[in-house]
């Protein structure tokens, strides 16, 4: 039997201690507690310390560079490239359509990125390590396969905490994804395969969910997250993991019981369908091996392990899924270069002995060159020695040992271990990318002098939600609606209240007693009301239906969604003035 949710406890401390490093130690800019004032001097460029950075396009264009340099709100706190500094220093002022364009075509290779990084690396590494734990497939389901779900999420709500300018990004992402996935997502599946949803799971999850969104009702009410509000979010979750876990066990026991009185008829049907299933299967990949059995040499197995296109899938696939696979292929070429995969699932575990020995130098200097944005990776050893050099060298020394002390055709008897350094890679490189996603979404939200709410609950929830729409309408179109329905209320919960419970207890750590929280006007109490609204929609009209989902419920969330939608952005640009609070 699984270890429960301290398997969950243990691995998210592991995964912040080591990985969001860079989330919990940035430099320079304002505490989680400080205010930044929007009120904007009348002329000039003046360098106090409470400008609005969004103030910039009010100033003459000559002037825009310097107040971005100098003015601390306009500071990015972690990533690679500094993209105010960009639009405003880099292209003249003729040229701000054309930077924007990149920005966005940037953006949207980020969110392939994402994309990429969590179904082709980290979901299937927390798949072994669930594997190799031995959990059961519930606490698995609901603990690290939900973190591999909702990582670019997770992870953009951990980077978005970390500065307190752009904490509104998180809540409009993580409420924007809510409302999206709980209107658009429910209602697409029900137009397309209408069904009769399972009673018992969606009340709960609904429930749990409107508790989730209750609790972050609350803290914005109050303006502050404390310790203990921090932990209680996160504690809830582990509540919901555990009525997971025993619901799913009373209802396999009552299983149990009735399958006792129609076991004959169960073991004649199992006979038939094992018969038909014997007689239905076949190994076509017999057809594509070669007659002659032969070695693979070391440089062989290497160069196929590094090739991220299968060619015979290439020559069946339309063309939209060929020019999609051309830019992914850059990105999945240096993931197979940095991220090892471990598959329990296949009969070597997905060893590949060049590769992972490859791993074993490369992987451990790209966690040292990301942590920090490489800050840590440069730092030199007694003003001598950098610390990346130190990596390559142990690096180097344990890929010759395993190299040497191993065989191409098994795997070693540590071979599992991999499954960590992949997790831990991939994760680094979703942190990454989701730290860029973040700092252009401010540029952009500062060039348009649009709030960082907006921008979470349409840019980034619709980035980072894009993957559960596609693969929770292709269930459905599947003949599988029951399952992409309750995929819809599931994940959510945990994106809730894990990002925003470690986000806080994240900044927490780095020695406040308390997080502020100042929302980006009635934006915010929009969303969330919103939110709450289509979950108690849903709490009252599906029962009433006889949790018989058809296209009008479907038709009326795509409605409500519209709504929310027009009504959030004429309360962002003040067509809408709501009597405040």
């Amino acid at each position: 039997m699984a270890r429960g949710p301290l398997d969950l406890y243990w691995v998210l401390r592991w995964l912040c201690v080591l990985l969001m490093v860079e989330t919990v130690s940035g430099a320079g800019g304002p505490s989680a507690g400080t205010r930044i004032s929007s009120q904007f001097p009348a002329s000039g460029v003046n360098q106090s310390p409470v400008v609005d950075c969004r103030e910039v396009c009010g100033l003459n264009a000559s002037n825009r560079c310097d107040f971005v340099r100098s003015n601390p709100d306009c500071r990015s706190e972690g990533g690679y490239l500094d993209y105010l500094k960009g639009v405003f220093c880099h292209f003249p002022p003729d040229l701000l359509p054309l930077a924007v364009t990149l920005y966005a075509l940037w953006l949207l290779y980020l969110f392939l990125i994402l994309g990429v990084t969590a179904a082709k690396f980290f979901c299937p590494n927390l798949s072994a390590i669930s594997t190799t734990l031995k959990l059961s497939h519930n606490v698995a389901g609901v603990t690290f396969l939900a973190f591999g779900n909702g990582a670019p999420d997770i992870f953009s709500a951990l980077v978005a905490f970390s500065d307190p300018r752009t904490a509104g990004l998180a809540f409009g992402a993580l409420f924007g994804a809510g409302v999206l996935v709980t209107t658009v997502v429910a209602g697409g599946i029900a137009i397309l395969h209408p069904f009769t949803v399972a009673s018992r799971p969606f009340l709960r999850d609904i429930i749990f969910y409107m508790g989730a969104v209750f609790l972050i009702f609350t803290a914005l009410y109050r303006g502050r997250v404390t310790l203990a509000w921090a932990l209680g979010y996160l504690g809830f979750y582990v509540f919901y993991v555990v009525t997971v876990v025993l619901c799913t066990w009373i209802y396999q026991w009552q299983q149990r019981r009735s399958l006792v009185y129609s076991m004959p008829e169960i073991l004649s049907g199992s006979e038939e369908d094992q018969v038909s299933s014997n007689t239905n299967s076949y190994d076509y990949g017999e057809e594509y091996r070669p007659l002659l059995f032969y070695q693979e040499t070391t440089a062989q197995i290497l160069l196929q392990a590094l090739n991220p296109l299968d060619y015979r899938k290439w020559r069946t696939k339309s063309v939209y899924w060929r020019v999609l696979k051309v830019f992914k292929l850059p990105v999945e070429f240096l993931l197979l270069l940095t991220v090892p995969v471990m598959d329990p699932d296949k009969e070597d575990g997905n060893w590949k002995r060049p590769l992972n020995c490859l791993h074993l130098v490369i992987s451990p200097l790209f966690l040292v060159l990301t942590l920090q944005s490489g800050a840590y990776g440069v730092y030199e050893i007694g003003g001598l020695f950098p610390v990346w050099a130190v990596v390559v060298i142990a690096g180097t020394a344990l890929a010759a040992v395993t190299f040497f002390a191993t065989s191409n055709s098994e795997p070693p008897r540590l071979h599992w271990l991999f499954a960590f350094l992949g997790f831990l890679t991939s994760a680094l490189w979703i942190n990454a990318a989701a730290t860029e996603v973040v700092n252009i979404l401010r540029s952009l939200g500062v060039v348009f002098r649009l709030s960082n709410t907006v921008l979470g609950l349409t840019l980034l929830a619709w980035g980072n939600s894009i993957g559960d729409v596609f693969s929770d309408f292709t269930l459905a179109r599947q003949g599988y609606p029951r399952m992409a329905f309750s995929a819809c209320f599931g994940g959510i919960i945990f994106n809730v209240l894990v990002g925003v419970g470690l986000g806080c207890l994240l900044q927490i750590s780095r020695g406040h007693v308390e997080v502020e929280l100042e929302p980006d006007g009635l934006l915010v109490w929009v969303l969330a009301g919103t939110l709450g609204l289509s979950l108690v929609c849903s709490l009252v009209s599906v029962p009433l239906q006889c949790f018989q989902l058809n296209r009008v419920y479907g038709c009326c969330l795509l409605l409500l969604y519209l709504t929310f939608l027009l009504v959030a952005l004429l309360t962002e640009f003040g067509v809408i003035h709501l009597k405040t609070v």
